[in-house]
């Protein structure tokens, strides 16, 4: 009797998760329309390829490299993010109306950049942080998506564990912008409110450059004072850890290094190997931006945390 009891709560427990795994949700679709501006797409291929990195989340990480020595690989994605939760893929980004977005409505798409929210209703996996992207960056990067070639790309399903689906399930909900988002980005001058926009916003350095907590994912440090612990694909014995950024005189980086420095360490590229900072697409940010979110990370309170190595053993 207990057996099969326990069977029946088992199974129970299962179908539920199953079931609340596919619930939906409602969220407002953004009024954008996409531009055949040659400008608007120039705009939206900087931020594509810079610094809003979806390239490397939407290519193969083994075709890096080719993103780094400068190519415009196609965003046909497919590339595996391996999580506890399961494998994730990411979306085939051209407008191929079978595998890729072809199919999706302007509308569509900036709910999911902004809202989380798929196409279906359903919750996106928060990997992506654009939700405070200004509408006209939000226009230019799916207008710069809209232009290129259709590529035929067939893209893998998410492979759940039940752990990840029951995640999905009960912990997982669409998360909107903070407040209103900006019908404008700031200017493109040099400015610490423009690096403030870039490293919150677009380059989402704070994500990683954040102690976070390993259950929800919540902010557990200060922000851009680093440490948080990340597995290394292909070393499970050892982790990542992001440095601190804020100026701090003794760990932390802005304030260790001068702004030329600074600047000079993205012209560098990837110098730990299989890092999971994508320094390609940083790299192609241009000098005035990257002054600004030096300037922007000046301005940030100075804390004391010394990370330690860029790779350390896990424990």
């Amino acid at each position: 009797m207990v057996v099969t009891a326990l069977a029946v709560v088992s199974g129970v427990l299962v179908a539920t998760v199953e079931l609340r795994a596919r619930r939906t949700f409602d969220a407002p679709y953004p009024v954008i329309a996409a531009s055949a501006d040659p400008a608007t797409i120039a705009d939206g291929k900087y931020l594509v390829y810079g610094p809003g990195a979806c390239a490397y989340c939407h290519v193969p990480k083994s075709e890096w490299k080719r993103l780094d020595a400068g190519e415009l690989l196609p965003l046909t994605g497919d590339h595996l993010f391996p999580m506890p939760l399961g494998n994730l893929f990411s979306a085939n980004l051209t407008p191929d109306p079978d595998t890729g977005i072809g199919r999706r409505t302007d509308a569509e798409l900036a709910r999911v950049l902004r809202y989380g929210v798929l196409a279906d209703g359903r919750a996106a996996f928060p990997l992506m942080e654009f939700h405070n992207l200004s509408d006209e960056d939000l226009i230019a990067a799916i207008s710069y998506l809209r232009s290129v070639a259709p590529e035929r790309r067939p893209v893998r399903d998410h492979e759940w564990t039940l752990i990840g689906k029951a995640v999905m399930a009960f912990a997982i909900a669409p998360k909107g912008p903070d407040s209103a988002p900006p019908k404008m980005s700031p200017a493109r001058t040099v400015s610490a409110a423009r690096g403030e926009y870039l490293a919150n916003n677009v380059a989402s350095c704070v994500g990683c450059h954040t102690d976070r907590s390993p259950q929800d994912g919540s902010f557990i440090g200060p922000k851009f004072a680093g440490g948080m612990r990340m597995d290394v694909a292909a070393d499970p014995t050892k982790v990542y850890v992001p440095p601190n950024l804020t100026p701090d005189a003794t760990t932390g980086r802005s304030g260790q290094w001068s702004e030329d420095v600074f600047v000079a360490r993205f012209r560098q590229g990837e110098l730990v190997e299989g890092t999971p900072m994508p320094w390609g697409a940083y790299a192609r940010m241009t000098g005035d931006d990257l002054r600004s979110v030096y300037r922007y990370l000046r301005t940030l309170p100075p804390a004391l945390h010394e990370t330690g190595a860029a790779v350390q053993p896990k424990q």
